[in-house]
């Protein structure tokens, strides 16, 4: 058995080997993705580079899309061997991969983590619910006069959707569309927020969805790139405006930041846990099993991430604000870590 694990193992190097031609071999492990998960990847290969004679992994925070993009391209070391995620990946991103030869896939669902709207803690808190926050950045929202009718969005204060909220400009900073932060706030949030209203009500589940996960153009909502550190700073510089991002950055910078109430819950590491907090998501890494053997590591670098130390209740990943799994679901994702089983589409559907 041992003996044909080995011959399979160098049969799979030599074809990685020829499909990588012209490209350089590598010893570095190369991982790209979510701008979210990055924080928590690095540290786990920062750790992994000075406790094994390993290379430390290099890190590209590319967008959970764009990693994704990046991952499904092919086999060989021109192409990179695990790609992070702040959503879990499509039924057509599996399909890409599958369509390039990546036929083999690990799935590793590593925590949670919250998205919050954050200011200054020198500005206007909000309080709001699912539904103004949609108000407040939907490209259409009903007409005031009409709810049955959609209309380009018309509101240039808060105070304009409900007087109890801030007399301040409707100016809000987030991530770009291939940020997995921002798929997830515009299903969780927007579209929350959007589809019981009586606008939306008749439509078919992808008009819906067009509708509701729609941002204005008009400069309400600004993209501020792959880069939640300069949100942080642009709130901290400006008190009339408003940041979307992942909880864990919220944490690094709670002296100088707050979070808005949404539908009656603020953020916290157990409200975001137990799905209570409604903007809550997982966190994913998704790992190349072809390069496994080939790229020196892999396996290691796997098992160190999974392992209590990191992710276990006083492990060093939940200290920089991951909201780590539950005890059993960790011996879940070690047991993955062991056997490597293969990603199956309909697990995506």
């Amino acid at each position: 058995m041992k003996l044909n694990k080995a011959f399979a193992t160098v049969a799979l190097a030599g074809s990685v080997a020829a499909m990588s031609a012209p490209a350089m071999a590598r010893d570095t492990i190369s991982i790209v993705g979510s701008s979210t998960v990055y924080p928590f990847a690095t540290v786990v290969a920062e750790r992994f580079g000075t406790k094994t004679d390993f290379a430390t992994p290099k890190l590209e925070s590319t967008g959970s899309g764009g990693g994704l993009k990046l991952f499904c391209q092919g086999i060989g070391t021109q192409h990179p061997d695990i790609t992070n995620a702040s959503r879990r990946m499509k039924p057509s991103e599996f399909d890409l991969c599958q369509g390039n030869g990546v036929t083999d896939i690990t799935e590793f669902r590593i925590g949670s983590d919250g998205i919050v709207i954050a200011s200054s803690k020198n500005a206007d808190n909000l309080d709001i619910t699912l539904e103004q926050l949609f108000l407040a950045l939907g490209k259409e929202v009903p007409n005031p006069e009409n709810e049955k009718e959609l209309i380009p969005n018309p509101y240039k204060k808060w105070n304009e959707i409900d007087s109890d909220l801030p007399n301040v400009a409707i100016r809000v900073m987030g991530p770009p569309p291939t940020s997995g932060t921002r798929d997830s706030f515009n299903e969780l949030a927007l579209q929350g927020g959007c589809e019981d209203l009586p606008a939306v009500a008749d439509m078919s589940e992808d008009d819906m969805e067009a509708v509701c996960q729609s941002i204005r153009e008009d400069g309400a909502f600004i993209e501020a790139g792959e880069n939640d550190n300069l949100i942080v700073q642009k709130l901290i510089d400006d008190k009339g405006m408003y940041g979307v991002f992942g909880y864990s950055f919220l944490e690094e910078n709670a002296d100088r930041l707050q979070a808005a109430t949404l539908n009656g819950k603020v953020p916290t590491a157990e409200a975001i846990a137990a799905d209570e907090y409604p903007v809550a998501r997982s966190l994913f890494f998704y790992v190349k099993k072809a390069h496994i053997g080939v790229i020196p590591g892999m396996e290691e670098y796997i098992e160190e991430f999974v392992s209590p130390a990191a992710m276990g209740p006083n492990g060093y990943l939940k200290s920089v604000g991951l909201i780590v799994p539950p005890r059993e679901a960790l011996m879940n994702l070690q047991d993955k870590a062991a056997n490597m089983p293969n990603l199956q589409k309909d697990e995506l559907m």
